[in-house]
């Protein structure tokens, strides 16, 4: 009897738990489904519309409204000379940037880690200020930098150094991301290093491993996991370049208000280029995801076969 009587009972305990558990987790639901779900609910349905005018004369008129034109929005985009070239200097920037990066933070990570820096939390919290600043701001303080007229240290460069020169904007823009990022993503490599069981290291000096021998044959293979997050976070954030161009694009016109798929769909929704409106923009946006996914995934695949 005391053994039956006793299971209602514990059920009962599981039922409020489980019910405490999903009061703790609400907020973060509301607030996800907010800020993240809501708003991707809203991009894929308005990627199926135009705004037209309501207006049937000659030219239109009347108020904007919204006409069902299916998958006409993402035959434009996909077929969109803009957006691919500007993808094609994103994956370029990509492809010199995030390994440049990913090697500093791991240098960084792994110097602070080791035994030769002393009040390591300085440096930490050193190298990882410029992410604290807004992107916006560390934009424009780079083009004060690169502007040779109010620039305080172009005039000591070779004569004819040019930061936003067509050839050199994209690397330009690539020192301001690789300055903003690096602490950011060293955290990600620091925090994995402190997972890692501390007898290993004991272990390898008592066989009279060196501390590069640590670092290279023990501590670098097992951050396999932390780089393939740094480096998905970086393909994704990549692809959304925004800030930067945006920025030189004031100093620059000759960029354009398409030179990056994000600039593309942002002047798209402002309507400052064609084809504009929700719908366009939309359909741009979600293309964007489906470019970064696989390009994760790629990634993704590329290393697991390494590893394995």
């Amino acid at each position: 009897m005391t053994v039956v009587a006793s299971r209602p009972a514990r059920r009962g305990g599981i039922r409020r738990e489980g019910l405490h558990g999903w009061l703790f987790l609400a907020p973060f639901a509301v607030l996800f489904a907010v800020v993240f779900l809501v708003p991707i609910i809203v991009s894929v349905r308005a990627a199926f519309f135009a705004q037209v005018p309501s207006g049937s004369g000659l030219y239109g008129g009347g108020e904007l409204v919204d006409r069902f034109v299916g998958f006409a929005n993402f035959a434009t985009a996909a077929s969109s000379g803009a957006f691919w070239t500007g993808m094609g200097r994103v994956v370029l920037y990509a492809a010199f940037q995030i390994p440049v990066m990913i090697l500093a933070a791991l240098a960084l990570a792994l110097l602070l880690d080791s035994l030769l820096v002393r009040r390591a939390a300085f440096f930490r919290m050193a190298f990882f200020l410029p992410f604290a600043i807004p992107g916006i701001i560390a934009a424009m303080m780079w083009l004060y930098l690169y502007t040779p007229e109010v620039s305080p240290f172009t005039p000591f460069l070779p004569a004819g150094t040019d930061f936003m020169a067509p050839g050199v904007i994209l690397a330009s823009m690539a020192n301001m991301t690789t300055w903003t990022y690096t602490g950011y993503n060293m955290l990600i490599f620091l925090a994995a290093l402190q997972a890692i069981p501390h007898e290993l290291y004991e272990a390898a000096r008592l066989d009279g491993a060196s501390g590069w021998t640590v670092a290279t044959r023990i501590k670098v293979p097992l951050l396999r996991g932390a780089a393939l997050l740094a480096v998905l976070l970086s393909i994704i954030g990549t692809v959304q370049l925004f800030n930067e161009p945006v920025v030189m694009e004031t100093a620059n016109p000759w960029m354009g208000k398409d030179y990056t798929p994000m600039m593309l769909t942002y002047n798209s929704l402002m309507g400052q280029i064609s084809p504009s409106g929700t719908g366009p923009a939309s359909a741009f946006s979600l293309l964007m995801a489906v470019v970064a996914g696989l390009l994760a995934i790629v990634y993704a695949l590329l290393t697991r076969r390494k590893a394995a």
